[in-house]
């Protein structure tokens, strides 16, 4: 099992650490760095800045969202990044939900995600292979543009720069059952945003794409890389405080309601009466009790956290199983040395 540092995104302003985390990473021998985004910084920038002052290390988006570019402006992103560190590139992509593509992208959240997400694929490879000027006509996205409001002069195109690799690693971040079985067929891999090792069975109908067939690009290595907080400290409770306040906030205010995958994930792994409270007390502005009401047996099977020997057994679970990279959260250089140590 593959070893990568997961950056996120930043809070209020610049992460002071992230380049010196990701510089440690490298130096422990992790295989990759991975940077996020929400509303607020942008996934590619500081990745950009990273790859600059390492050498060796991938440089993945976990995720970069579709709804912030277009397919042809993301493929031209991941291309340029990919000369720039010499292959290093791993595009990362994710759909992210109505509340943000709506309310922030300002552009409708597209009424078929799984067509959606397989026409920007679609074009992102097109691009990547530059075999020929880029053409779809797709429902959501269409090359070239044919809207009743267009000039009808969109000619197609295919990039002038040639791509370092036709074949960069394209991975989706996937929640629902029918996304991620698709993500099996189109995709190079998983980003899984919850993962338990002890509860294969949640995904178990969607990865079996994966022993029939090896997906529709045909045999080749399949990544399933989730993202999992990882802290060594001696006090369990304590070191589950910032996975409970993710998954408060995720559950709780990233989405509608009556419209949250991330409510939905949690209620399939088998945690549907405790989603359903911690998004009540969220939307009724009671935050601190959202975050407290999230179980720690659920904030600790999804993360690694306590003294170095408890980790060690529960890695054991994570190495038995699909996962062939973990992405660990973690902003402390002693827990990425352990944990280097570790997975050795």
């Amino acid at each position: 099992m593959r070893l990568g540092l997961a950056l996120g995104y930043w809070g209020r302003g610049p992460a002071a650490d992230h380049l010196t985390l990701a510089r440690e990473a490298e130096r422990l021998g992790y295989d990759s760095v991975w940077t996020a985004e929400s509303w607020g910084s942008d996934a590619f920038t500081p990745l950009t800045w990273i790859a600059a002052r390492t050498s060796t290390i991938g440089l993945g988006t976990a995720v970069a969202q579709m709804a912030a570019r277009s397919p042809t402006a993301t493929a031209m992103h991941a291309l340029t990044l990919d000369h720039l560190s010499g292959g290093r590139m791993i595009l990362g992509l994710g759909l992210s939900g109505p509340q943000v593509v709506e309310g922030w992208y300002g552009r409708p959240f597209p009424a078929s995600p799984l067509t959606a997400t397989r026409e920007y694929v679609d074009i992102v490879r097109q691009v990547l292979r530059r075999e020929a000027p880029v053409t779809l006509d797709g429902r959501f996205h269409g090359l070239p543009y044919r809207g009743a409001d267009g000039t009808g002069l969109g000619k197609p195109l295919k990039p002038i720069t040639h791509p370092l690799r036709a074949g960069l690693p394209v991975l989706l971040g996937a929640e629902g059952p029918r996304n991620v079985a698709q993500t099996v067929r189109i995709a190079d891999g998983w980003l899984p945003l919850y993962w338990s090792p002890t509860r294969p069975e949640v995904y178990e109908a969607s990865l079996a794409g994966l022993r029939e067939t090896g997906g529709e690009q045909g045999p080749r290595p399949f990544r399933i890389a989730p993202m999992a907080r990882v802290r060594v400290c001696d006090d369990v409770a304590e070191g589950l405080l910032p996975v409970k306040a993710m998954l408060g906030f995720y559950i709780g205010g990233m989405g509608h309601a009556a419209h949250n995958f991330h409510a939905d994930l949690m209620a399939r792994m088998g945690y549907e009466e405790e989603a359903h409270r911690i998004q009540r007390l969220f939307l009724e502005g009671r935050r601190e009790e959202a975050v407290l009401a999230v179980p720690d047996a659920f904030a600790d099977e999804i993360s690694l956290v306590g003294p170095r020997g408890r980790i060690a057994e529960r890695l054991e679970l994570w190495r038995k199983g699909p996962v062939t990279d973990l992405l660990a959260l973690s902003p402390d250089p002693h827990t990425l040395r352990v944990l280097a140590e570790l997975n050795t």
